[in-house]
């Protein structure tokens, strides 16, 4: 993977135009003569890079502007300022070489028509993207093998399960061999198994194919499976970019503190309780959650006044951490 860079964004901002009325038939009235707007800041002035190859986490609450700023990204919104270039290419102009280098994959969309066998749907792709008919039927067919739905090419789409659907949508995007791929929720909705092998695709074509991917995924398996850096945002601004496992540290104030006691030497929970929070009090384990400022002090107090037989201090688990962040807890 070299560092050359496919993706620059520089101060990127977009504003929408929302239509406020007031409730009630009056409001509705009044709407009619005079139409009142408010200015909604969906992203704020976010900058990152991507260099090519990298598979790339992109992170945040319902509403942070992650969909918006992949939008602009693919050339399907106009940004109220600032820059973005995709392989050198300004999104917006929407020019042929950059929608050819370039597919988006929508988790909650569909671009395959639903009446119609996914092989016609992947026909008419080929024939968008102007590309050759052989190798095209071979990409299908490595494709399908890759996903596991070669038999399911010839039945209609609405007749498929949600999994083979969004494989079928993959195999779409995918035809043409773009250079960057947004995958924005790919598992979203999908069971288990299914999410699983939807990340190994993922990881692989990632792997074998150098496409620089930006992924957004509320279920964090996707994230700790795939991506080793992560960006996250909150309210349209840049909270955070840099390794996954920094995120805890980031945005977790606590650490887990575990010890075990001889049978009767168990110190009285309302000791404990001034030094954190205990989540087990189950003698003689002891587990509670202490402040990062204060984590040295409770081992020395457990040390010097007890006699542990064990003794951990261990990080909040991602997922927690990532989870508190989608809830819009994570923000400084």
């Amino acid at each position: 993977m070299g560092n050359e860079t496919a993706i620059h964004v520089s101060s990127l901002r977009k504003v929408f135009k929302v239509h406020r009325k007031e409730p009630g038939l009056w409001g509705s009235v009044k709407a009619l003569v005079h139409r009142r707007y408010d200015n909604v800041e969906a992203v704020k002035g976010l900058s990152f890079d991507l260099a090519r190859g990298e598979l790339v986490g992109f992170l945040g609450p319902n509403g942070a502007g992650k969909t918006t700023t992949l939008k602009m990204l693919s050339g399907l919104l106009y940004p109220s300022s600032g820059e973005a270039t995709v392989l050198g290419f300004t999104p917006h102009k929407r020019e042929y070489p950059f929608l050819r280098s370039i597919s988006l994959v929508m988790g909650q969309k569909n671009q395959l028509w639903w009446d119609l066998p996914a092989w016609d749907g992947f026909l008419l792709n080929q024939e968008i993207y102007q590309l050759d008919r052989e190798k095209t039927k071979k990409r299908i067919d490595s494709l399908a093998e890759w996903l596991e739905v070669k038999d399911q090419l010839k039945i209609q789409v609405r007749k498929l399960s949600l999994g083979e659907r969004m494989k079928m949508e993959l195999i779409a995007a995918l035809l043409h061999e773009p250079n960057i791929v947004f995958l924005d929720e790919p598992t979203i909705g999908l069971d288990v198994t299914a999410q699983r092998k939807i990340r190994n695709f993922i990881r692989e074509y990632n792997r074998d194919s150098g496409a620089t991917i930006l992924l957004t995924s509320h279920y964090m398996a996707d994230i700790a499976e795939l991506c080793k850096r992560v960006i996250v945002i909150g309210n349209g601004q840049l909270l955070y970019d840099g390794d996954l496992t920094g995120v805890i540290e980031r945005f977790s104030d606590e650490k887990l503190v575990g010890a075990d006691f001889p049978m009767d030497g168990m110190p009285p929970r309302e000791e404990l309780e001034r030094l954190g929070t205990v989540t087990t009090y189950e003698p003689p384990r002891l587990r509670m959650r202490v402040k990062r400022d204060g984590v040295s002090a409770a081992v020395s107090h457990l040390v010097t006044r007890y006699t542990p037989e064990d003794l951990s201090v261990d990080e909040v688990p991602i997922e927690e951490v990532i989870e508190k962040l989608f809830r819009g807890g994570g923000a400084p």
